[in-house]
């Protein structure tokens, strides 16, 4: 069997694997040790990131016609890629946060959501918050108007209620006030007819 036969499945395995891919990045980790490379694996994959060295021959075809092409100037020596479907910064992020323990491991480029980006894009790409972040982010944001926003009605209510007891109190002795001067006139003129009529009958 033809050697191009024989690594045509692990071609395939490279394509399946950039297949609707949002980022590829490229790193040369053969300075890590075996603890080292075992503990980046285990990030890599908690992070949903596939993780795997392969001949830069075999990921040159794989990336034919694809914007992973990009990558084939790096493609030298040995070489590893980490792939992410769905979060695009995930790889970078993973990779530049264990190469600080680990100087061993090389960041060579990648290429994020269609653009490619050198070992420096790389770290700048590394410092955009996970796709959680932003959304706790967004959510804290929101939530802080809207709690300021009741908080505020809150004080309103109860400055409302306060105001209304002392209206209530006020307005009970104005209503006293006339009832008790109506009253004083009333029994005046009654007595004064008495009295007329007493000196008419002594007279």
């Amino acid at each position: 069997m033809a050697k191009v036969e024989l690594k045509q499945p692990i071609v395939d395995e490279i394509s399946e694997q950039i297949k609707e891919a949002s980022s590829v990045v490229v790193v040369d980790a053969r300075g890590l040790t075996v603890a080292e490379d075992t503990q980046l694996r285990k990030q890599l994959r908690e992070a949903g990131v596939t993780y795997k060295v392969y001949k830069n021959t075999l990921m040159k075809r794989a990336f034919e016609g694809t914007d992973f092409a990009q990558l084939d100037d790096v493609l030298e020596g040995p070489s590893a890629i980490a792939v992410s479907k769905e979060d695009a910064t995930a790889p970078a992020r993973v990779l530049a946060k264990f190469a600080k323990t680990a100087s061993n491991l090389e960041i060579k480029a990648g290429v994020v959501e269609g653009t490619f980006y050198d070992a420096k894009g790389m770290a700048a790409v590394a410092s955009v918050p996970s796709r959680e972040e932003l959304l706790s982010k967004l959510l804290g944001s929101l939530q802080s108007p809207i709690s300021n926003f009741a908080r505020v009605l809150n004080q309103i209510a109860e400055q409302g209620g306060a105001a209304e007891a002392p209206a209530a109190e006020e307005a009970a002795p104005v209503e006293e006030a006339p009832a008790a001067e109506a009253e004083a006139p009333a029994e005046e003129p009654a007595e004064a007819p008495a009295e007329e009529a007493k000196e008419e009958s002594a007279e």
